[in-house]
């Protein structure tokens, strides 16, 4: 029998939708050499607004991750939430695997709409793709809001032992499952308290929705982030950071976070979620939109309390 309906696909024309209805449109620019990007850009450019750039992890693209704040965030900025490279409309037929070369490609689409300056959001891989783009384009990013992005860690913290693998093969199968039990494994790893009620059904039309067909740039995303990573090679960036870490990070542990914290010193503030792992849900949501407000809009309505950090538990 013909499969005739998919939950997945069904919510995301609801993203879309709620992505059109929010003010921004999709367009697709072509950089050269093989390389397309793909970016929600606004309807209409606000010079008197700020502008945002919401990048987004493993798995789907900004379109999902960023739904439910975008209403939010399009009322104080001028949003741009790209696909990466391999995820979404976006690609490349250039052998290329780093976080370099997706903020590269990154910075090249948002000079494309006009863009000189922006705040920056990156969630997980996000986040390794963000601290490169603030790293390689400073006078490009203003602030830097950072979600559980283990920048810090080196290729020798998984023989340490630091992670649940124990190898980038074992990352590998565990973050990109390609069936219904792999996915409740990641989920486990994922969440803190992660519902693991969902039908077997719902989880293979997700799995079917994603697609597998650039399963082996993934991998080499995930195997090009490991590899020889050193903390002595890690720049240290100047710009305002805002650091967000799950308590119970099974992906990246906190200590990661702790040691960003201390690698950028007096331009970061580390603010840690209780009772949350690597992704947020329900409650956790709302808290970290609380701190991402804080850190990015509070101080546009109120210069003078841009630098306090009440109620946030920061290290």
């Amino acid at each position: 029998m013909a499969k005739c309906f998919s939950l997945s696909a069904t919510y995301d024309r609801w993203c879309r939708f709620s992505f059109s209805r929010a003010g921004l449109k999709s367009t697709t620019t072509d950089l050269g050499e093989g390389t397309v990007m793909h970016c929600w850009v606004p309807k209409t450019y606000k010079p008197n607004k700020p502008n945002l750039l919401l990048l987004h992890g493993l798995g789907p693209t900004g379109l999902w991750t960023w739904n439910m704040f975008i209403s939010r965030f399009i009322e104080r900025f001028n949003v741009y939430v790209p696909d990466l490279l391999f995820f979404g409309d976006s690609y490349t037929t250039r052998p290329e695997w780093t976080e370099h070369f997706q903020a590269q490609c990154v910075a090249g689409a948002l000079k494309s709409q006009g863009v000189t300056k922006t705040n920056v959001v990156g969630p997980s891989y996000g986040g390794f793709v963000a601290y490169s783009l603030a790293a390689q384009f400073p006078e490009m990013v203003e602030k830097l809001v950072l979600w559980g992005a283990g920048v810090c860690m080196e290729e020798k913290d998984v023989e340490d032992g630091m992670f649940q693998v124990k190898s980038t093969d074992e990352a590998v199968k565990l973050l990109l499952p390609r069936t219904p039990e792999k996915m409740k494994e990641m989920l486990k790893v994922v969440f803190y308290k992660p519902v693991m009620s969902i039908p077997t059904c719902f989880l293979q039309d997700f799995i079917d929705f994603i697609g597998m067909e650039h399963l082996q740039e993934w991998t080499r995303l995930i195997n090009a982030l490991f590899k020889d990573r050193k903390m002595s090679n890690l720049p240290k960036i100047t710009q305002p950071t805002l650091i967000i870490w799950g308590e119970y990070d099974k992906v990246f542990p906190l200590e990661l976070g702790q040691r960003l914290k201390r690698h950028l010193d007096e331009n970061a503030q580390l603010v840690v979620i209780k009772d949350c792992g690597h992704a947020a849900n329900g409650g956790e949501v709302k808290e970290m939109y609380k701190h991402m407000k804080s850190f990015l809009i509070d101080p546009l309505l109120q210069p003078k309390k841009a630098n306090q950090t009440k109620g946030q538990k920061v290290h």
